[in-house]
Formats: C-alpha cells, sequence, structure tokens
C-alpha cells in the first residue's frame, strides 16, 4: 500500500516537471525570450529618438505602432501558413528581425525609422504563431497549460532583459549600440534551424485525399477572447512604452526606470508560471477574470504614486497581467481545432495591434494633459478587459467545443510533431 502511494506521489512529481525536461518546448521559449527582447529593448530607445528627431509623445507612439503593426497584422497570416505548410523555418524570422533591428539606430530619418520598426515587427509577426502552435503540441493535452506558460514566458523574460540590455549598449554607445543586438538573434536563430529538424510541425498528408475543412469557428467565443486579449494589451504596451519617458520627464537616470521596467516585467514571469499551474489545477476562466479585476486597483496605484513605491506595484501588475497570454492561447487554441495555428494569430496579432495603436492614443492623451493621467487611464482599459472577460465560455463548453471539433477532424489531418 505504501509503495503504490510513493509510486503515485513520484508520478505526479515527474508529470509537474514534464514541462521543464522538454527539450523542444525549452528549444521554443528560448527563441521567444530572443525575439521578444527586440520589444522590450524598442522602449529605451524612445528617449534617445525623440532627442534625436525633436518627437513629441504622440509621434514617438508612431513608432511603436508600426513595430505593433508589422507584428500585428502579420500574425494571422503567418498562423494561417504554419497551418498549412509546417513551421520547419521558424528560425529565419528571428534572423529578420535581429538584421532589422540591429539597423534602427542607424536610419537617416523619421520615414525610414517607421517602416524600419515595421519591417522589424514582421519577424516577430512570423515567429509567434508558429512558436505558439508548436509549444501546445509538443506536450501533452494534461500539462498544456503549464507548457504554454513556459512559453510565454521566454517571450516576457525577453522583454523584461531588453530594458537592461538597452541601459548598457545604449547608454555606453547611443543609438549605434543596436548593432550588437545582430549577436543573440543570429545565434539563437542557428540554433532554432538546426532543432527545428527535430521537432518542426509538418501536416501530414494523406495520399490523394483532398483537404480536410476544419470545422466552422464559433464566433461568439473566439470574439470574446480576442477581446479581453486586445483591453489587456492595451493596457500593457502602454505601461511598458511610457515607464521610461515618464520617468525621464520626472528627471530619474535610466538605470532607475530601467530596472522598474523589469521589474514589471520579471513579476509576470513569476506570475505566468504560477498561473499555468494554478489553471492545470482549478481551470483558465477563474484566473483571467480574477487577475483583470485585481489589476484595476494595481494600475490605479501606479500611476498615482510614481517614485520607488512603483516597483511594488509594478510587480503586481506583472503578477496579475501573467495569466492573460498563455491562458487565452490555449483557449482560442481549443475552440478553433484544426486551425490552431490561426488560432495563435488571431489572439496574439489582433492583441498585439490593439495595443500598438492604443500607444499612440496613450501619447496623445500625454501630451494633452500629461503622463501621468495617461497612465490613470490604463485603469479604465484594465475596467473594461474585467467586463469582456465575464463572457468567456466556461471551461466545459470549451472542452465540448475542442471534442466536437477533434471527433470532426480525422487524425491524420492534424499537425504533428516530425520525428
Amino acid at each position: 500500500m505504501v509503495g503504490a502511494e510513493e509510486s503515485g506521489r513520484l508520478v505526479t512529481v515527474g508529470r509537474r516537471f514534464e514541462v521543464v525536461r522538454n527539450r523542444p518546448l525549452l528549444t521554443l521559449a528560448v527563441g521567444h525570450m530572443t525575439v521578444d527582447m527586440y520589444a522590450g529593448l524598442l522602449p529605451m530607445m524612445y528617449p534617445l529618438l525623440a532627442g534625436k528627431f525633436a518627437l513629441d509623445l504622440k509621434t514617438v507612439g508612431m513608432v511603436a505602432l508600426a513595430y505593433g503593426a508589422g507584428s500585428s497584422l502579420s500574425q494571422p497570416l503567418f498562423g494561417w501558413l504554419a497551418d498549412r505548410h509546417g513551421t520547419r523555418y521558424i528560425g529565419l524570422a528571428l534572423s529578420w528581425t535581429a538584421i532589422t533591428f540591429a539597423l534602427l539606430g542607424f536610419v537617416p530619418n523619421f520615414a525610414v525609422l517607421v517602416a524600419l520598426a515595421a519591417l522589424s515587427g514582421i519577424g516577430s509577426g512570423a515567429y509567434h504563431p508558429m512558436g505558439a502552435l508548436n509549444a501546445s503540441a509538443v506536450i501533452s493535452e494534461a500539462r498544456r497549460n503549464s507548457a504554454m506558460s513556459i512559453y510565454t514566458t521566454g517571450g516576457t523574460l525577453g522583454i523584461a532583459t531588453g530594458p537592461l540590455i538597452g541601459v548598457l549598449t545604449l547608454g555606453a554607445f547611443g543609438l549605434h549600440g543596436t548593432i550588437f543586438m545582430l549577436i543573440p538573434g543570429l545565434l539563437i536563430a542557428v540554433v532554432l534551424l538546426f532543432e527545428m529538424r527535430a521537432i518542426a510541425l509538418r501536416p501530414r498528408r494523406t495520399g490523394g485525399s483532398p483537404r480536410l475543412v476544419p470545422p466552422p469557428v464559433p464566433i461568439g467565443p473566439i470574439s470574446v477572447v480576442v477581446g479581453v486579449m486586445m483591453l489587456r494589451a492595451w493596457s500593457v504596451f502602454g505601461l511598458q512604452a511610457f515607464i521610461p519617458i515618464w520617468y525621464a520627464s520626472m528627471g530619474y537616470e535610466p538605470s532607475f526606470y530601467g530596472l522598474l521596467a523589469t521589474t514589471l516585467v520579471l513579476a509576470n514571469v513569476i506570475g505566468a508560471i504560477g498561473a499555468g499551474h494554478l489553471a492545470d489545477r482549478f481551470g483558465r476562466r477563474i484566473l483571467i477574470v480574477g487577475s483583470t479585476i485585481l489589476s484595476v486597483p494595481a494600475l490605479l496605484l501606479f500611476a498615482q504614486f510614481p517614485g520607488s513605491i512603483a516597483f511594488v506595484t509594478a510587480a503586481a501588475i506583472g503578477l496579475l497581467a501573467a495569466s492573460t497570454t498563455p491562458l487565452l492561447l490555449v483557449t482560442a487554441q481549443q475552440l478553433m481545432v484544426g486551425r490552431a495555428g490561426m488560432a495563435s494569430g488571431l489572439v496574439l496579432g489582433l492583441g498585439f495591434v490593439m495595443g500598438a495603436i492604443g500607444v499612440p492614443i496613450l501619447g496623445a492623451v500625454g501630451d494633452a494633459h500629461g503622463i501621468q493621467n495617461a497612465m490613470r487611464l490604463l485603469a479604465l482599459i484594465a475596467a473594461a478587459s474585467a467586463s469582456v472577460a465575464a463572457f468567456l465560455p466556461s471551461e466545459e463548453l470549451v472542452r465540448q467545443f475542442a471534442n466536437r471539433n477533434s471527433n470532426a477532424l480525422p487524425a491524420a489531418s492534424l499537425p504533428t510533431a516530425s520525428s
């Protein structure tokens, strides 16, 4: 009897560590960390770009909009391509981002800056749905929430390290320090190209049979998922974009607001890992709804009390925001079985585009009424997100859609990791 109980405990422990021993998943997470490092570094360039090109807050926001739009608008397309043609060359997406981002510090005028930022974002747009599709497929369904949390944690770590790398490189070399961003991107891209020979997803073909059409998309539930992602992305993107400019305007050193931005994202890392485990045990919906509600007072406190205390409120915001992306991704993929790449592209793409559009809107509010009031507006956006989250489908309803759609598609038509 004791032996059986001990064996059961060992199996449970083994399952808990399944995600951190999964080499394909960790490879994808490292790639995600690298590609999102560029997004984390970009806001650290804004004070330097504003000085070089004499930009106001709204115009600075156009750089974020260009990068975000390039990434966001391309993600559904790359998700569709991943569903149809596989994800073997995901490393090329990372190398494209590395090369174009490295050139940002050398642009001669604002128009070229915006165009190059958009091109750099396209590489990010290619990586995200392909990576999310793979991350969901290389793990058992029982640990999928945790696996997606590990994958998105890689991206969050990238955003967290971006400001720190920006403090070092931009502080030492100015805008020309972006050239050093070639190194990590190209190195990890090579690793991905080799690794993806074994783990990339390729759709299975059935000889001579026509391409099977996936079941219809449940428009209502998927719209709610996308709506929550869009509003959450707006508040998070706005916070990340304007922390450096806000604190620079108050006379703080780059080392202070760089560390503050990193605190926000590192808290997100810790929260994402915990959220995935909790969702596996208690369900996704309760975590998403609860975290969006609690984000409202956290954002209000962050906006109302700048300074050293902001490290505490920024950490709270990061912890609460952590559950959104990975859990919404898994929900969307289950609602759109047979179109998992498209589901990832829709959730990430439309979420990011809302975040990108929201940055210049917040910049315009900041120009007209002060950056602090723009930060207060983020609490209202979080409240709207909580209202939409109340309409998220239940776990049982999501499972019903997933089972129904899976039964409608033979296994041969579903993408699998190549061996």
